[in-house]
C-alpha cells in the first residue's frame, strides 16, 4: 500500500548559494590538454597582415587582432584617464533634433569594459607602435560563472603574479595587468614602451617594467613551459528544501512485513499493533512526482518515532 501527501508552496523553499572548486595546472602539456584547454596569446600593436604574426597554442590567431580586440573590449573607456573617457552622449531634443553632449561629433555609446566592481577603475594599456600584451584565456567550463576574486596565481621560476581581488594583477607591489573574472581573461599589459591610462608610479608600474619594452618576462608567461596556473571556479547551486509534515493522525501504521501475523496475505496484524499507543518508527522518506513515480529517497540517520499527539516535521534538502 502506498500513501502520498502533496506539498504546498510553503513547504518548498529553493535557496541559491555559491560553491567554489580549486584548479592547478602545471606546464604547457596540462594547459593544452583536451579536458583543460587554457590558451595563451600575444597581442601586438602592429599593422594587420593576413597570415602573419600568428599566436596561440590551441587556436591560432593574429597578434594584431588579439591586441585590437582586447583594447576594444576591456580598455576602450580607459585610454585617457583612470576614471574612464567620457563618451559623447546624445541628447534628444523636443523639436526632434539630436545634440551631442560634451562637444561636436557623432554619437558613440560607451563600452561596458566588464569592470570587476564599482570602485574607480584603474586600467592601463600600452599604445605605442609594436607594443605587446599577453593573454591567458581560461575556458568557461573550468571557471564556471566567474573566477573567484583573490584566488588566481600565475607562477614561473622567476616570477609570481596574483590578483588582488579587485581585478588587478600584481607582481609583488607592481601592477602588471588585469583579470576579467567573468570572462576568464588574464591580460598582461606592463610590457609596452608607452602605457596609456591612469597615472602610474612605483606603486603601480615600476621603472624595471614600465618603459623598458623588454618582453623577456612576458615571453616566460606566454610561451614558457615551466609555468603553473591556479584559480578557483564559481558556480551557483540551488538547494531545494522540502518540509514533510506528518499530522498526529497521519502515517500511524507500519508497512513492515513483520507487522503481519501468519501469512503475508492474511492481513492480520500483530496484537501489539492494535493498541492506541502504537507509534511506528520512520526510517525513509520518498519524494514522488505528479505521476506517483519515486524520484528521490532520503534515509534518516536513525529511526524517528512518530507521534500520536503532536505533528512531526522532516526536512529533506536536495542540492541540484
Amino acid at each position: 500500500m502506498s500513501v502520498y501527501k502533496p506539498f504546498t508552496t510553503s513547504d518548498v523553499v529553493v535557496t541559491p548559494f555559491k560553491v567554489n572548486k580549486s584548479f592547478t595546472f602545471k606546464g604547457t602539456s596540462e594547459f593544452i590538454s583536451s579536458n583543460v584547454g587554457i590558451d595563451r596569446f600575444f597581442g601586438k600593436n602592429t599593422p594587420y597582415i593576413s597570415g602573419s604574426n600568428i599566436t596561440g597554442e590551441i587556436s591560432t590567431q593574429n597578434k594584431t587582432l588579439i591586441y585590437e580586440s582586447v583594447k576594444q573590449l576591456y580598455y576602450s573607456n580607459f585610454l585617457n584617464g583612470q576614471d574612464g573617457s567620457p563618451a559623447n552622449l546624445a541628447q534628444f531634443n523636443n523639436d526632434g533634433t539630436i545634440t551631442v553632449q560634451g562637444g561636436s561629433g557623432s554619437y558613440q555609446p560607451m563600452y561596458d569594459n566588464y569592470l570587476p566592481d564599482t570602485l574607480a577603475a584603474n586600467r592601463l594599456f600600452p599604445t605605442a607602435s609594436d607594443d605587446n600584451i599577453g593573454i591567458i584565456s581560461i575556458p568557461s567550463n573550468l571557471f564556471g560563472e566567474y573566477i573567484k576574486p583573490g584566488t588566481f596565481s600565475l607562477t614561473t621560476p622567476s616570477n609570481t603574479i596574483v590578483d588582488d581581488g579587485e581585478g588587478n594583477l600584481m607582481d609583488s607591489t607592481l601592477k602588471v595587468g588585469d583579470i576579467v573574472y567573468q570572462h576568464g581573461m588574464v591580460i598582461l599589459t606592463a610590457f609596452g614602451s608607452s602605457i596609456t591610462g591612469s597615472s602610474y608610479g612605483s606603486a603601480l608600474y615600476g621603472t624595471g617594467i614600465y618603459g623598458s619594452n623588454d618582453i623577456s618576462e612576458l615571453n616566460e608567461f606566454i610561451t614558457g613551459s615551466n609555468i603553473t596556473c591556479s584559480f578557483q571556479s564559481t558556480t551557483t547551486i540551488y538547494e531545494s528544501q522540502y518540509k514533510c509534515t506528518l499530522r498526529e493522525n497521519e502515517y500511524n501504521y507500519t508497512q513492515n512485513p513483520s507487522a503481519i501475523s501468519g501469512s503475508l496475505n492474511s492481513g492480520i496484524v500483530q496484537n501489539f499493533l492494535t493498541g492506541s499507543y502504537f507509534e511506528p518508527y520512520i526510517t525513509t522518506v520518498g519524494l514522488y512526482n505528479n505521476a506517483n513515480q519515486l524520484v528521490a529517497v532520503g534515509k534518516l540517520a536513525q529511526p524517528l518515532q512518530s507521534s500520536n499527539t503532536t505533528d512531526t516535521t522532516i526536512l529533506v534538502n536536495l542540492d541540484l
